[in-house]
């Protein structure tokens, strides 16, 4: 976010809640801070909720404030201070206890006659605001700190852009983006659902969907196949001492309550690292067997809280393509770069092409969620750095993103309409392998430790196939639909031709289907392009006098060819996965 918006985008969260207080005033202020589309402000209403006609009327207070040329202005002040300040703001209160625990300076910021507890940074003077380049969004419920067992607030969403233009273009897109909301797609194509009774989060796969998310892994496990990389199976639960021992008990706080099993307690697991750790254990290496790269598709388990579930990109079962190499210190450049090409050969595959790459370091002003000394942080983030330089992949580093036991590499990328997701991601560790006790002999006939690469391409099966679906609007290439070939029918005269034709086909290994039904033809091709089949088959007399068949796309079509040839369009569309 561009700092001057962002700066833009959390005044006009202070200059809601100022609204909000004029039309509520017995209103409880939460947090107010800027986001990508502009900002939300969290609020408890002790009586009355804001109606819809009170929502367009806070809208009309906030660009009036707007216009007042008001001017921002924030200070330093003392913990007692604030507390007398915000004596009747029981959410302030309980920020500014924390603030004082971690021994942070606490400021204000004010603004005409309001003055919100607040870090900063703000615009000068709300002229700089222009009042046509906002505009309120909806209300939402918040949990207070995002838990569950706190009180539930209303959360009051604005749109802030610089100019009109910008806005009015975003809410375009916005409405273009739900028209392929993978969740509405994700039923329409029969692909999933979720059911209630089997619970939040958890996914189910129509066949159509589970041929679909057979495609992408096979492709994947594909291409990991000829870089070297080995297949290995875990199971899905474990004792609780493997996660005492990675650190995951005390540091990972989305584990599902654990199950008793003969007296000792287990884990469904939410990560894969302690499984393949142990595994390495077991086995005897020397310097000349690594690197040693394994993977696994398998499916983790994580407790998120159901307000942040959605559809395929938030859930609570998630499968992923999972991978550990383990190296040499000396093999660490090497293996990544091939980590890197992979994952740029992938998204060239599925059209990706715009990405960057976040190198997530740790917040060293707070070392408290990591483990690990200093050098061996600063020696692992220094690798991966030179590495993406290297390769000249676009990137940038942010601190505190890291994971609790090293740092890594986060690729993010634009969708075709231009929103921003993380996706794979390149893990360094030097800390789990010392937890495990991992070792390998090296040529001096001693015990060294390796380093650990975590990788992951698609992040998750399930995540990717949300933004997949999304980005290709539903319509897959060929050798991804779940769906190649529909054959239709002109009427049921040619029901057996067309049998023949779906089965040969089918032995041939083309996704097949025969739409034989007494639907006119019309109707049978708009069901197969709302389903979005990328080759419709029509047989009738000519077709069948002549043995041959007519076929379409949507930019192509192929009349009166043998089946023999248009196999053979199909096999060089799928081998070069077009």
């Amino acid at each position: 976010m561009v700092e001057d918006l962002q700066h833009k985008r959390h005044s006009v969260a202070h200059i809601l809640a100022k609204a909000v207080l004029e039309k509520f005033p017995d209103a409880k202020l939460a947090i107010g801070p800027a986001i990508d589309s502009g900002c939300y402000y969290d609020f408890e209403f002790p009586t009355n909720k804001p109606t819809e006609k009170d929502l367009k009327e806070i809208e009309k207070r906030v660009k009036k404030i707007i216009a007042g040329n008001y001017e921002f202005h924030g200070k330093e002040i003392s913990y007692d201070e604030a507390r007398k300040l915000f004596s009747n703001q029981p959410y302030k209160l309980e920020l500014i206890d924390e603030i004082e625990n971690k021994k942070e300076k606490l400021t204000i910021y004010t603004f005409d006659d309001f003055t919100d507890l607040c870090r900063g940074g703000h615009i000068l003077n709300t002229k700089e605001i222009n009042p046509k380049a906002i505009k309120f969004d909806r209300v939402a419920g918040a949990y207070w700190r995002g838990d569950e067992k706190n009180k539930m607030l209303t959360r009051i969403y604005f749109l802030v852009f610089d100019t009109e233009d910008e806005l009015k273009n975003y809410i375009k897109e916005r409405e273009e983006a739900k028209k392929i909301d993978h969740r509405v797609l994700g039923q329409k194509l029969e692909l999933f659902t979720i059911i209630d009774d089997i619970g939040l989060g958890l996914p189910l796969f129509y066949p159509k969907g589970a041929i679909l998310r057979k495609n992408v892994e096979e492709f994947i496990e594909e291409t990991q196949r000829r870089a070297g990389y080995k297949p290995i199976w875990i199971p899905h639960i474990t004792k609780e001492k493997l996660y005492q021992i990675s650190g995951h008990l005390s540091k990972y706080d989305a584990m599902f309550p654990p199950m008793e099993v003969d007296k000792e307690k287990y884990y469904l697991k939410p990560m894969n690292c302690p499984h393949f750790m142990m595994l390495f254990k077991s086995l005897n290496f020397s310097y000349r067997d690594l690197p040693q790269r394994w993977t696994s598709t398998t499916t983790n388990y994580r407790y998120e809280k159901s307000g942040e579930l959605s559809g395929l990109t938030r859930v609570r079962a998630l499968t992923q393509d999972d991978c550990h190499i383990f190296c040499r210190q000396d093999q660490i450049k090497d293996e990544i770069k091939i980590i890197l090409e992979m994952i740029k050969y992938v998204y060239q595959v599925f059209k990706f092409d715009d990405f960057w790459v976040r190198i997530s370091k740790m917040d060293k002003n707070n070392k408290e969620g990591y483990i690990g000394s200093d050098e061996i942080w600063d020696s692992a983030e220094q690798a991966l750095k030179e590495v993406v330089s290297e390769l000249n992949f676009p990137h940038k580093e942010e601190d505190g993103e890291a994971a609790f036991y090293g740092p890594k590499l986060d690729f993010m990328l634009k969708d075709a309409l231009k929103r921003e997701w993380q996706l794979s991601t390149v893990q360094l560790d030097f800390n789990l392998p010392q937890r495990f006790e991992l070792y390998y002999i090296d040529e001096d006939g001693k015990k060294k430790t390796p380093v650990v690469i975590h990788r992951a391409i698609l992040g998750s099966t399930e995540r990717f196939l949300g933004i997949l679906i999304e980005h290709l609007k539903g319509k897959f290439p060929l050798w991804l639909a779940p769906e190649q070939v529909r054959i239709l029918t002109v009427s049921e005269k040619f029901k057996e031709y067309a049998k023949k034709i779906n089965n040969f086909f089918v032995e041939n290994n083309i996704r097949s289907s025969l739409d034989d039904s007494d639907h006119s033809l019309g109707k049978k091709v708009r069901e197969a392009r709302i389903q979005k089949t990328p080759y419709i088959i029509v047989l009738g007399e000519k077709e069948e006098k002549e043995e041959k068949i007519t076929a379409q796309k949507e930019d192509s079509k192929f009349e009166l060819i043998t089946k023999e040839e248009f196999l053979d369009i199909l096999k060089k569309e799928i081998e070069n996965k077009i």
